[in-house]
């Protein structure tokens, strides 16, 4: 199944990249189809059985300790992030985001998928997209709307108390929006509802759930799928205008000459998934995309598709340390604690017992898909509204926030010390779009990124309001002993909104703080300062008409060739309202039932 070079020079059918999608769609199609010869490659490494990735609480150690698991992009800095650069991770190795997200089980919203389908993608919208989330889970314990024989598995057990003090201040605290076990049923009443939140768990044995283990590893005995890893796809190349396979380069440890190109034909067809920064890279260094990046690199033209590497999409995230009790079970042991202390964590989850402790738990367990009320509106005010009126006020299942706690701390400031929970907050549907494109054919050469953020006024007045609504949360729940000052914003000397630590959490009736011009000023230029990626990239591929800016069609493929698709969360016309892991998922069914169809598979 893996070799560390390809070991034939033509295939059926060559994936450019081996993230969740691909393993998706690869592992679907050699499952009902054997004897197909497929060749996967990957820039990252192998994940299979890896500690830090399969067990669910090290996350954030791969994070910090990112090694070869994630690529890390800088972007161009930006005028409306205080002319700072912002780096963005992706997700690096076979699976993709699958073996290193934080593993948060959300689902797009119906009419996410249907306004793709109105891009003029028949088969895209939620009747033929919400039936494929369900056939790749598995909900446990099982519940209407979900799915129950998928290879993905779904948890909703709850480990820590911090999620639990924060349900309870929401229904003290909040009257008119309720609580519900499961709000990732699809249903519209299911948006502006505090829950339980999940992840992608097994239950049976506390590992991880990714695309890799449960779509391409358990198919090691297939002979006829082949994964290389550490290698990087340089381009497509073509006879004519019909894709015939790849060049790629080899960085393994192995390789004696690191710069040689090994070109692998594909009889069949190429599909690239190399996410929403490698994709439309290789599309360009293939020749496919703006005349003017093409000619400025002395690519010569396939296909002017302007398109390429426009249209990204991302959600904006921000995580406040709160301190807590040094009695409080939080993740910070596991994620800041000496190798001895994490052992212990370990051993306990190797363990037979079906309670594997806090190394099965990623600290995040409960929140809400909020949609402002006609008093949070007045709050953030006209510079919101047009973008209310227009996107939101009609679309009732489609959210403005995520806020929840993480039980820990996810920072990397030595003078943090002691046990912390984070409120976080995320956009859902950001009004500002970025780009990205390459600066050399050099297939290791960084990327020319502008990740557009908060470059639209609306999206720092809703972040203003997450803030300090998020806020009011933090500070009545029973595990409040103030706020980490430091990464907060930096109020005036005087003003009530000046943060620091506390005894204990004010009551749930005390009044809200008042905030003055000078501290919105100060939480904006705090925004500006630190609003990061959620990890959420999609949209530099889009699917929709070539003449508004779409780059591949309904059946993915890209726009003037032949043999060529692509499959990963770029061709997203649109952004979606949850974490992407779910989507991308989504995606890799669709696009395997695709080429299924396409090639003449049963059984897919």
């Amino acid at each position: 199944m893996s070799q560390p070079t390809a070991t034939e020079s033509t295939y059926d059918i060559i994936f450019a990249g081996g993230g969740t999608t691909a393993c998706v769609v690869a592992g679907r199609l050699a499952a009902a189809d054997p004897s197909l010869k497929i060749l996967i490659i990957e820039s990252g490494k192998h994940t299979k059985d890896v500690p830090t990735h399969i067990q669910p609480a090290r996350y954030l150690r791969n994070l910090h300790d990112a090694g070869e698991t994630f690529t890390f992009h800088l972007t161009k800095p930006s005028k409306a992030l205080d002319g700072r650069p912002c780096i963005i991770p992706t997700g690096k190795g076979v699976g993709g985001g699958s073996c290193v997200n934080f593993m948060m089980y959300t689902r797009a919203s119906p009419s996410d998928y249907d306004d793709w389908e109105n891009l003029a993608n028949p088969g895209w919208g939620a009747k033929d997209l919400v039936p494929l989330a369900n056939k790749a889970e598995t909900y446990e314990p099982a519940a209407p709307n979900h799915g129950t024989s998928g290879p993905i598995k779904v948890t909703r057990t709850m480990q820590t108390e911090i999620a639990k003090h924060y349900l309870a201040v929401a229904a003290a605290r909040d009257k008119e929006r309720l609580s519900k076990d499961d709000t990732n049923d699809l249903l519209a009443e299911s948006v502006n509802v505090y829950s339980r939140c999940c992840r992608y768990m097994s239950i049976d044995n506390g590992r991880r759930s990714d695309a890799a283990h449960h779509y391409l590893y358990n198919q090691s005995h297939n002979k006829n799928l082949e994964i290389i890893v550490h290698s990087r796809v340089k381009r497509v190349i073509f006879e004519g205008d019909r894709a015939v396979g790849v060049e790629y380069i080899s960085h393994a440890p192995e390789t004696a000459d690191k710069n040689a190109v090994v070109t692998v034909h594909a009889s069949r067809l190429v599909v690239v998934c190399g996410g929403a920064f490698g994709s439309p890279a290789i599309l360009e260094r293939s020749g496919i995309g703006a005349s003017k990046i093409l000619k400025a690199h002395d690519i010569m033209q396939v296909v002017d598709l302007p398109g390429v590497g426009e249209n990204y999409n991302d959600h904006n995230l921000l995580l406040l340390p709160y301190h807590t009790a040094d009695a409080e079970n939080t993740m910070d042991d596991i994620w800041h604690g000496s190798a001895e202390t994490i052992k212990t964590f370990e051993e306990r989850w190797l363990s037979d017992t079906k309670e594997k402790g806090n190394m099965a738990h990623n600290g995040i367990e409960a929140g809400i898909k909020i949609r402002p009320n006609s008093t949070d509106l007045e709050v953030l005010g006209p510079t919101f509204t047009r973008r209310w009126n227009d996107f939101f006020a009609n679309q009732p299942d489609k959210p403005v926030m995520w806020i929840g706690p993480i039980s820990g701390y996810t920072g990397a400031n030595a003078l943090a010390k002691g046990r912390f929970y984070m409120m976080t907050y995320y956009t859902e549907y950001p009004a500002s779009t970025g780009r990205t494109h390459i600066q050399s054919t050099d297939p290791y050469a960084p990327l020319d990124i502008d990740p557009g953020f908060l470059e639209k006024e609306e999206d720092l007045t809703v972040l203003r309001w997450a803030y300090k609504w998020s806020r009011e949360m933090g500070r009545r729940m029973d595990s409040y002993r103030g706020e980490f000052a430091l990464e907060h914003p930096q109020f005036d000397e005087g003003s009530e909104a000046r943060c620091g630590t506390a005894e204990g959490p004010v009551g749930i009736d005390a009044p809200d703080i008042a905030y003055s011009k000078a501290d919105d000023d100060a939480i904006d230029k705090f925004h500006r300062a630190t609003v990061a990626t959620t990890w959420h990239s999609l949209g530099t591929c889009p699917m929709k008409p070539r003449d508004q800016g779409g780059v591949v069609d309904a059946h993915l493929n890209v726009y003037g060739v032949k043999n060529l698709k692509v499959a990963d969360l770029s061709i997203a016309p649109t952004n979606v309202g949850s974490n992407t892991y779910n989507s991308a998922l989504v995606v890799g069914e669709k696009a395997a039932l695709i080429i299924a169809e396409e090639l003449g598979i049963k059984g897919v």
